[in-house]
């Protein structure tokens, strides 16, 4: 209970000082713009994900109560809505309904709960808000460094992805030239990465509700510490990846007036001495660390101990989300290189923090770190050695993630149960 209400106050302490920060930058913050979707059309977003999260600590007929609840509320609002024709896109129909369930299992928790169940189910409604907040935090995280970061680092990026070749440009031109199946597959994965976290995240609490305990470690609380840390570090390294910086942006034209050249994805940037560009104060600069790989990466390892399927949907996944990330022109190939790095050290530290900080995994924590801050420094003050000398730095990059995971797998592998030998019966004494 002491560890949940920390986590809480922590929580809100949090979204109570972006709020602040957001406000001070003209941009709106996550408390107000989660508050009206109560009543007003919902962003996309995970609400019923967050439903489906919160509904883990229900029985079978709770759950069907609550969805039907959900569903209900979002029938009446959409008729609502089409009898005063109201100007709403059709992504934004669905979800009121959602966040009205988790706020309804509040309030049964809160007024008809005691003890034991009061507490699991509040767990629960606080599992689901946080990823239905979290994105609204994301969000004002983005505007943020769009408001606060005039200039890019993406010449730095640039040439310090010489050393792997540039492999967004290569990516971006086979993506271009296998059709538009393969970009439509691409696209769907990339923009879904929230769904494979939730039905990775479901299938580790599926026995929440019989065994009446959340296990003690799950997807979710690395998917949320990737999403909180990471806009952190874009404020020290603020990118906006290759399709801005060196193409016409997503628009196809938009960009075109802020990019150092229009190069991307056909034509290689030059070997140059990079410099700060300035630019726009709309497009976040999301791409140091690449946060799509590291949830990517997060899934995937989460993955691991399920069944085949999800095993395959796991590696399929993460395979998909670099080529997406690449062939988009969303990040450098030393984002990517980043992002695997920033989520095994989170992923460690959760693990090694449920285990007590025992000396392998500080010692992991400690090297995943240096590990990541030595990447960002060489990309920032190296980048010309690395661009000028790439077949001494390429394979330096890509040692770094290499050992890291050798690292990881080797820690966590001293943690699992071994298995005990099977004992073999013994005979049985013939009769005389």
């Amino acid at each position: 209970m002491i560890l949940w209400a920390t986590a809480a106050l922590v929580a809100l302490g949090f979204l109570i000082a972006l709020e602040i920060v957001a406000r001070r930058n003209g941009v709106a913050g996550p408390i107000p713009a989660q508050a009206r979707e109560v009543i007003f059309p919902p962003k996309p977003g995970p609400l019923y994900g967050g439903l489906a999260l919160t509904m883990v600590v229900l029985t079978w007929r709770q759950r069907f109560l609550a969805a039907a609840f959900a569903i209900g509320v979002d029938i009446v609002f959409v008729l609502v809505r089409w009898a005063v024709d109201a100007d709403v896109p059709e992504d934004q129909y669905f979800g009121n309904g959602a966040l009205w369930a988790i706020l309804g299992c509040a309030v049964v928790a809160i007024t008809r709960r005691t003890g034991p169940e009061r507490l699991l189910m509040l767990k629960g409604v606080g599992l689901g808000l946080l990823l239905v907040t979290g994105r609204k935090t994301g969000d004002a995280w983005l505007l943020i460094t769009a408001k606060t970061r005039p200039t890019v680092l993406d010449p730095y990026v640039a040439m310090a992805d010489h050393a792997l070749g540039n492999p967004s440009w290569l990516a971006g031109r086979l993506l271009r030239a296998g059709g538009p199946v393969g970009t439509h597959v691409l696209d769907l994965v990339y923009a879904q990465l929230a769904v494979a976290a939730i039905v990775v995240a479901l299938y580790q609490l599926r026995n929440v509700a019989a065994e009446r305990r959340f296990p003690r470690h799950h997807l979710v609380r690395t998917f949320l510490l990737i999403g909180l840390l990471g806009p952190g570090v874009y404020m020290i390294f603020p990118v906006v990846g290759p399709i801005f910086a060196y193409g016409p942006g997503t628009s196809g034209t938009g960009g075109v007036e802020w990019a150092v050249a229009d190069l991307w994805p056909h034509t290689l940037p030059p070997v140059t001495v990079p410099h700060p560009v300035p630019y726009d104060g709309i497009t976040p600069r999301n791409c140091m660390p690449s946060l799509h790989t590291a949830w990517a990466t997060a899934i995937f390892l989460h993955s691991r101990k399920g069944p085949r399927l999800l095993r395959f949907a796991g590696a399929f996944w993460l395979t998909a989300t670099l080529g997406a990330t690449l062939g988009f022109g969303y990040h450098y190939g030393v984002d990517l290189v980043a992002g695997v790095v920033f989520a095994l050290t989170i992923e460690g530290a959760l693990r090694t923090f449920d285990r007590g900080w025992d000396r392998s995994g500080l010692q992991f924590v400690a090297y995943g770190t240096a590990v990541f801050a030595a990447l960002l420094a060489a990309y920032r003050y190296l980048p010309m050695e690395m661009a000028t000398h790439p077949w001494v730095s390429g394979p330096l990059v890509l040692l770094a993630p290499a050992s890291v995971i050798y690292g990881y797998v080797r820690t966590t592998g001293r943690w699992e149960p071994e298995a005990a030998p099977a004992l073999r019966p013994e005979p049985r004494p013939e009769p005389a």
